[in-house]
């Protein structure tokens, strides 16, 4: 996965509360054997009115989602992290985030930014009033800023979640970093028992 520093731009603003994984990634979009392509399906159900939020031209090119309260929850399926990346968000921000779903975002480094209800108030009003308005999540620093709303608010991040999101590691990079420790105990193991090598 790649580094996350900084994450800057505009964000589309959906004003729905509890939207689980399967209106997220809709489960006829489970059969696919590639990783790709799943932006096609990220909320299939609801483009298809054309009044829907990522249906209005003004939120095009955004990279920020701007969720409800209690976003993501519903079935562990990764496929629901992997749409909205690939529809080209970089970060969700939502007053609550489905625990499974938090994971599966620090697993693949799709920022997940948790604000108390009225800061997710704030800012979904804000959008939808102004679409152009510019936020900038700093993982860092563990700060959303809107300076336009003369806001900035910390964010809950741990420091293991922050490291991976520093250093561009999912569960296999972090493993990678111990690579001489496991080459070194495979070394030490009798002969007769299995090795990974």
């Amino acid at each position: 996965m790649e580094a996350v520093h900084i994450v800057q731009g505009t964000a589309v603003p959906l004003d729905r509360s509890d939207v689980d994984t399967d209106q997220i990634i809709p489960s006829d979009w489970l059969k696919r054997v590639e990783r790709t392509g799943f932006d096609k399906g990220l909320f299939a159900e609801w483009r298809d009115d054309p009044t829907f939020v990522m249906n209005q031209d003004e939120y095009l090119g955004a990279n920020i989602l701007v969720g409800g309260p209690n976003f993501g929850t519903g079935s562990s399926r990764e496929h629901a992290v992997w749409a909205i990346q690939q529809y080209g968000f970089a970060a969700v921000v939502s007053s609550r985030f489905g625990p499974i779903f938090r994971n599966n975002c620090t697993k693949n480094g799709l920022v997940a930014v948790e604000v108390t209800q009225e800061v997710g108030d704030q800012l979904m009003a804000a959008i939808q009033a102004d679409p152009t308005l510019e936020l900038t999540i700093d993982v860092e620093r563990r700060t959303l800023e809107a300076p336009a709303l003369d806001l900035e608010v910390e964010f809950e991040l741990s420091d293991s979640v922050q490291h991976r999101f520093l250093n561009g590691l999912d569960d296999i990079g972090l493993t990678m970093q111990e690579d001489a420790s496991i080459g070194a105990f495979e070394a030490s193991r009798p002969a007769f028992k299995p090795t990974t090598r």
